[in-house]
């Protein structure tokens, strides 16, 4: 059996982001002050005695059902994948749990899902907030996808509620991390793998899964209206990169002052990597940081869970924290049916 199937990449990914999601619920939308005076010292937060999480982890959670039955049916495609997956939206959308504060953009664009329309046209086309992104991790996580196929599941699940080329891109570069965390990449050299990959990409729009999302916004050419988003999402992996060499930049620092406050996209993925790349090797601490933000700092939390769990597997999170966090059942069997698979596509 090989290290990535025994670290049970899949299920510590998970279970990460919901746990990260769990600590920061509680945290948002107060500044740090007001979270240490709650909280106490970041370094020694304590999960809440009834984990709730935000819509962050359900909408990861239809995401991932969604993309389960798709990969059921038979080789994956633009309509394959869509259907379940917006399906899965329209009954979060209605769901009596949809209590968590959920997003703005998701929630007209879910409304606009639950018709006959085209779903370009739910799309919100201007927004890059993160709640794309931070439900992306399971396109890292679902074994044998290609990077060609994994790269326009990521940006097409995006595009059904966030259809900002920036919100695209950071949903890419977010599944990619999961990805090459989960594969045994070495963290010190995330970040150059992820800037090499957006230089890749900077031009290449994938139509086979977007169809006409382009024409939408107003950019003259499908490259013009992709490198919009990865032109952002360079800006900030470089102002990452400068703030991981600099001896200045402390994790003592609230991160949201360093990478931004998250509640866009870009941010939201660079705030989680620096929070995860100053403690690769200790998960807790990574999410304690990340929820102790003035920031979106559920949304940050979650996905540097996702990130120490891919990297660190399953057995990074204490017992007694997993057995208390929502929808644990859930996370856990879709993380272990993933884990059971080998993975390819590199």
């Amino acid at each position: 059996m090989s290290a990535i199937r025994t670290k049970r990449a899949a299920t510590g990914s998970l279970l990460g982001l919901a746990l990260g999601d769990a600590l920061g619920f509680p945290t948002e939308f107060n500044d740090v002050p007001s979270i240490l005076a709650k909280c106490g010292p970041w370094r020694e937060m304590e999960l809440p005695k009834k984990a709730f999480v935000s819509d962050d982890t359900q909408m990861t959670l239809a995401l991932g059902r969604g993309l389960r039955r798709a990969m059921a049916r038979g080789p994956l495609g633009p309509l394959r994948f869509e259907r379940p997956v917006r399906e899965e939206f329209v009954d979060w959308y209605h769901s009596p749990e949809n209590n968590r504060a959920p997003g703005r953009t998701c929630m007209v664009a879910c409304r606009l899902l639950d018709s006959d329309l085209p779903w370009q046209r739910a799309s919100q086309i201007g927004s890059k907030g993160c709640g794309a992104n931070m439900r992306v991790a399971p396109v890292g996580l679902a074994p044998g996808l290609g990077e060609s196929e994994r790269a326009g599941i990521a940006q097409l699940q995006a595009a059904l509620t966030h259809g900002h080329p920036t919100g695209l891109a950071a949903s890419d570069l977010t599944a990619r991390a999961v990805f090459l965390l989960a594969q045994g990449a070495e963290p010190a050299g995330l970040v150059g793998q992820l800037r090499s990959y957006a230089l890749e990409n900077r031009t290449r729009y994938h139509e086979r899964w977007l169809g006409d999302l382009w024409t939408y916004a107003d950019d003259a050419l499908p490259a013009d209206f992709i490198a919009r988003g990865w032109d952002e999402c360079l800006v900030v992996l470089e102002g990452l990169e400068a703030a991981l060499r600099d001896p200045a930049v402390s994790p003592e620092v609230d991160p949201c002052l360093v990478t931004g406050e998250g509640w866009v996209a870009e941010e939201a993925l660079a705030t989680a990597l620096l929070c995860f790349l100053w403690f690769p090797q200790e998960p807790l601490l990574a999410l304690r940081r990340a929820a102790c933000t003035r920031g979106d700092s559920d949304s940050i939390a979650c996905l540097a869970g996702a990130f120490a769990g891919a990297h660190l597997g399953a057995g990074a999170w204490p017992g007694e924290w997993v057995e208390r966090v929502e929808y644990r059942g859930e996370l856990e069997g879709l993380g272990e049916e993933w884990d059971g698979v080998e993975r390819t596509g590199l």
